[in-house]
């Protein structure tokens, strides 16, 4: 199918209105499953504007970036790097009918968590509400932590509805009170794994979560031609390839797998390539070399979709043992598993999270505790020596996340979520539950928030 096949047949939402979608950081390599999502929504006719709250870091892009054909805007990191594009920000939205509202919210907000990352995030959600276009009818946030905040009072200050996309950290991390009260107030919550939707739903109002897979994209990852040589560990000449993707943080173990490959018999023969990058990768590269399998593993860093499809098609076994970090941090469910099965690897990682909703243990991959290099060890043994399990894994994994892991399945979930919330705007009802909220709340508390001094106010025109 063609990229913009689906535009022409839906291009009347656009006279809907436009969604605002604010980003974290934008465009980021190790998020090209937002852009995923970008574009299977503009493919659907939505008119999408993107705010990022980062310019971006990442030394490429992914080619997915370049389809997409919204526009992106970027608000002051730091406030002290655009102090008069805040100030003029404030004075154009402080006389908004909403502006009380979301004062009052991110006071209340601010004495529960008293950072500076909190003032910052004001200060960006005055500049996003007083730059954002007339046609923007609604505000949504990918991730439910900073992004999630910022929006929500933008929201208030314009007086629109706004939505959340949550994924991981931004859940496990949050402190339960910002949770509760963001999904009560926002408009819906769309989470990618089963696990996230249970822990949401029993801290929001019934219906407001929406539970949407990333999927796989078949279009990005055609099915390979195919099938390697079946490789099984004894030619010191042709290893086993292991592969393995991810950044180099905490909760993707990366350091129990190079435990366990150094626990490996000497004559069992494999080589490992690590493509990502992130700020343990030195301290990895110490640790491969003290344990004596650095001549074994290959450090490639961030790579290009390309180089990484290439490396999945070069793979015997893909690895991810993944784990629940020490600051409560862990995956959903990593779409690098997706791709590896996609490309029919078979795949060994770990039950976190929503993993075991994609990888059923010995019969579409198998899973290990996490934490236990020594389970991951004989789980590699063993599949390293038996390469028609191998096959058999990746056969019916490739039928799992082809069948039930769709990227289209889940776009049509989001739209139909969206043009929900464009139609209401349609119709005159810009609703605002945190708005409703803050004017019921006990007028006594209202009233006292409001008269605090306004930490923003500079002076009048």
């Amino acid at each position: 199918m063609h990229v913009d096949s689906l535009v022409p047949a839906t291009l009347a939402r656009r006279a809907g209105g436009v969604i605002g979608v604010v980003l974290k950081g934008y465009p980021r390599l190790s998020e090209t499953f937002i852009a995923q999502e970008l574009h299977e929504l503009e493919r659907r006719g939505l008119a999408l504007a993107l705010f990022s709250l980062r310019e971006p870091t990442d030394p490429a892009t992914h080619p997915l970036h370049a389809r997409i054909r919204a526009s992106v805007d970027y608000l002051p990191e730091y406030l002290h790097d655009a102090p008069l594009r805040v100030v003029r920000a404030w004075r154009r939205v402080r006389r908004l009918p909403g502006y009380r509202a979301a004062l009052g919210a991110w006071r209340r907000d601010l004495r529960r968590d008293p950072t500076r990352n909190r003032v910052r995030r004001f200060g960006q959600a005055l500049v996003l509400a007083a730059e954002l276009p007339r046609d923007v009818v609604h505000l949504h946030a990918h991730f439910l932590h900073t992004p999630a905040s910022v929006t929500r009072y933008a929201a208030l200050l314009r007086g629109i509805p706004w939505s959340v996309s949550a994924h991981a950290k931004d859940i496990w991390t949050l402190p339960e009170w910002e949770k509760r009260e963001k999904l009560r107030e926002c408009a819906f919550v769309a989470t990618c794994t089963a696990c996230n939707a249970e822990h949401l739903r029993a801290l929001a109002p019934p219906g407001r979560v929406e539970l949407v897979y990333h999927g796989i994209d078949t279009a990005r990852f055609p099915a390979p031609v195919t099938v390697g040589p079946a490789r099984d560990g004894r030619d010191p000449t042709d290893p086993v390839r292991l592969l393995c993707i991810g950044r180099a943080v905490d909760k993707k173990g990366l350091d129990d797998l190079l435990d366990a490959l150094a626990r490996l018999p000497s004559d069992c023969h494999w080589r490992l390539t690590h493509i990502g990058d992130g700020p343990r990768l030195a301290a990895l590269q110490d640790r491969a070399a003290r344990s004596g399998v650095q001549p074994r593993v290959r450090w490639l860093g961030a790579r290009a979709h390309e180089d990484v499809l290439a490396a999945y098609r070069d793979a015997d076994l893909f690895v991810l043992p993944c784990r629940i970090g020490d600051d409560g941090d862990r995956d959903g469910l990593p779409n690098v598993l997706l791709e590896a099965q996609s490309q029919r690897v078979a795949c060994v990682s770990t039950p976190v999270s929503g993993i075991p909703e994609l990888i059923a243990d010995g019969e579409t991959g198998v899973l290990v505790p996490p934490r236990d290099p020594r389970a991951l060890a004989d789980a590699l043994a063993r599949l390293i020596a038996d390469p028609a399990k191998r096959r058999g894994l990746a056969d019916a994994g490739y039928a799992r996340t082809t069948q039930a892991f769709s990227s289209s399945h889940g776009a049509e979930r989001l739209t139909a979520r969206f043009d929900a919330c464009l139609a209401r705007s349609r119709e005159g009802e810009h609703f605002s539950n945190a708005a409703e909220e803050f004017q019921e709340s006990d007028p006594s508390k209202r009233s006292s928030a409001i008269a605090e001094s306004d930490p923003l106010m500079l002076g009048d025109d």
